[in-house]
């Protein structure tokens, strides 16, 4: 049988007694400590969720930016494209009604010397008829002479013809 003495109510004691002082000066700081660690290590994966969601909402403004920079620089491309066919057409347009007006100027120029040929051409005619007629007059008419005189005169308006021309 089990025989209760001094001793084993000692020894229950002092198990109590240490139970209580553990409890009291080493599971009760070392629990303290855990519970501290847990919510530093809460507060730190809450803080990182925080970064997170911060992170992605800026490569959400950036993407958007990046969008719209992109959408920019094209409408840019294009209007500077549009702008230098416009440019270009204007020059060509330009370029082609100074032809044009060389062309004109050309032309008139040439009708204009071709006038002034013809005039010059016609007053020489005129001079050499002149000269025929004197000289018809002066040394009588005979069809030998008058042959001689045709001949001369052609001659003179062939080659009056010639130089006025070039």
């Amino acid at each position: 049988m089990l025989k209760l003495g001094w001793d084993l109510v000692w020894t229950i004691i002092n198990l109590i007694v240490l139970y209580l002082l553990m409890k009291k000066f080493l599971i009760g700081p070392v629990m303290g400590i855990m519970e501290k660690r847990k919510a530093l290590i809460a507060s730190q994966f809450d803080h990182a969720k925080a970064v997170q969601e911060k992170a992605d909402e800026l490569k959400g403004q950036y993407e958007q930016a990046l969008s719209s920079a992109k959408e920019e620089s094209a409408q840019i491309i294009e209007g500077a494209k549009a702008d230098a066919k416009r440019m270009g057409e204007g020059i060509v347009k330009n370029a082609n009604l100074q032809a044009t007006k060389i062309i004109e100027t050309a032309k008139n120029t040439a009708e204009q010397e071709k006038k002034n040929a013809m005039q010059g051409a016609k007053s020489e005619i005129a001079g050499l008829a002149m000269e025929a007629a004197k000289k018809l007059l002066s040394d009588g008419s005979s069809d030998k002479g008058n042959h001689m005189l045709y001949d001369e005169f052609l001659a003179k308006a062939g080659d009056a013809n010639d130089t006025d021309l070039h």
